[in-house]
């Protein structure tokens, strides 16, 4: 039909095969196949089989991961402009390719003269590697099945269509369709599938929310692109924790691993300085010591300023009036910056003591000694709650030489003795404070 009869708009009409089943009710129809022939399963029936995880090669990315790359696994890796997502992929790439396993790169966005300058600088290739410049999502697909690699790149998803989608590319539906076609292609071939996603400025994937839910592994590349470190963060991993992060450099040759992410964070701190002190946080099963900083100072303005580098702002105003209340440590004419030295960005209660601690120091031009750790969350009376995984957190400071630890008094008794290191416990924060 040439014209639509309801909108008289012209060559609207699209033809939809319909599959019909064998007929009747779908009472008659389960009759016909039998009671028995489909019943749920108890859950001592069901047989746990390991799956075999493919090895890139890259620590850091294999922990973010759960241990490796799963067979028919589709994942998706977001993150800003810039940030190193294409340059991590074709990293993961070359390593996969000298395995012996073919891998196909398949670019909507950059020429192949690109992808090998870009190629060029991160090292040799090996003839595994297939490199694909297309849009097109069924060209993608029919190239997928003829080749039948082992792991695929799409970067980015953003820029696939599908011809029988009249939207545009990058739009919600065209997002949505491409994403299902890679996922039953994933799935039905077993393929591992790794598509790029752009960022919004809220930070989130750009298109629908439903992209996420449908992809079995969710990355986020974060970090300021202007700074020489990167942090791989996983969301979401149906095959692994979602708390694991990957700590990167991003060199000259590419992207290089950070195997101490604490001595990385640390590095360059000031000696002697008041308003600083370190402190621990874990992510995941790993902790990581980083350095804060505060700066409390008069202020010349009717309302003090705030500003919070690195944690929630909320939680730095919060632990301010805790101060003020607590501890009479009046700070309402005084401005106050709180900033999380390296550019990381932790929200763990466990770093309030620290803060805390931080902020005196400044308003008081009193120094902490640099040997000196703290962890500890801070309660709105002024106590100092215990935090989880204490004695790695212990340990960890151990092992960068720290020789002090302030710490919750009902963490202490749960720490087996660390030799080189004295713990403090501390029950409330004027505890803390009284140490500085």
């Amino acid at each position: 039909m040439g014209q639509c009869p309801g909108c008289k708009e012209w060559n609207s009409m699209v033809e939809e095969k319909v599959h019909t089943g064998s007929g009747g009710n779908r009472s008659a129809n389960r009759n016909a196949r039998g009671t028995g022939s489909v019943r749920p399963s108890s859950l001592s029936e069901v047989s746990i089989q390991e799956e075999m995880r493919m090895l890139t090669h890259m620590a850091e990315l294999d922990r973010v991961l759960g241990g490796g790359i799963v067979p028919g696994s589709l994942t998706l890796v977001g993150g800003d402009p810039g940030i190193g997502k294409s340059t991590l992929l074709l990293q993961v790439c070359r390593h996969m390719a000298a395995d012996g396993r073919k891998v196909l790169y398949i670019s909507g966005e950059e020429s192949l003269r690109q992808i090998k300058i870009r190629a060029n600088r991160l090292g040799s290739f090996t003839d595994n590697l297939l490199l694909l410049c297309e849009t097109s999502l069924e060209i993608v697909e029919d190239t997928i099945r003829n080749v039948m690699p082992d792991i695929t790149i799409i970067d980015s998803i953003q820029t696939m269509y599908h011809e029988e989608i009249s939207a545009a590319p990058g739009s919600v539906s065209q997002v949505r369709e491409s994403t299902n076609v890679l996922l039953q292609l994933a799935k039905g071939l077993n393929v591992s599938i790794f598509i790029v996603g752009h960022v919004t400025k809220e930070g989130t994937v750009a298109g629908p929310r439903v992209l996420e839910h449908m992809v079995d592994t969710v990355l986020y590349f974060e970090g300021d692109r202007h700074a020489s470190y990167r942090i791989l963060r996983g969301v979401k991993n149906r095959f692994g924790s979602t708390n694991e992060i990957g700590v990167f450099e991003m060199k000259e040759e590419g992207l290089i691993e950070v195997k101490n992410p604490s001595e990385f964070m640390l590095n360059g701190k000031p000696e002697g300085a008041s308003g600083s002190i370190v402190s621990c946080s874990m992510e995941g099963t790993r902790p990581i010591l980083l350095e804060i900083q505060a700066l409390v100072c008069h202020s010349n303005f009717g309302i003090p300023r705030r500003q919070a580098i690195g944690t929630d702002f909320n939680r730095v105003n919060l632990l301010m009036a805790v101060l003020e209340k607590r501890l009479g440590v009046q700070m309402s004419d005084c401005d106050a910056y709180v900033n999380l030295a390296g550019g990381m960005r932790i929200l763990e209660p466990a770093i309030d003591l620290g803060i805390a601690m931080a902020i005196v120091s400044s308003f008081k031009n009193r120094v902490i000694d640099d040997k000196t750790i703290t962890f500890g969350e801070i309660g709105l009376s002024g106590e100092v709650r215990g935090v989880s995984m204490a004695q790695q957190r212990v340990s960890e400071a151990a092992k960068l030489g720290f020789t002090t630890c302030i710490l919750p008094e009902a963490c202490k008794s749960q720490i087996k003795a660390v030799e080189g290191i004295k713990l403090i416990g501390v029950k409330t924060v004027q505890d803390a404070i009284d140490l500085i």
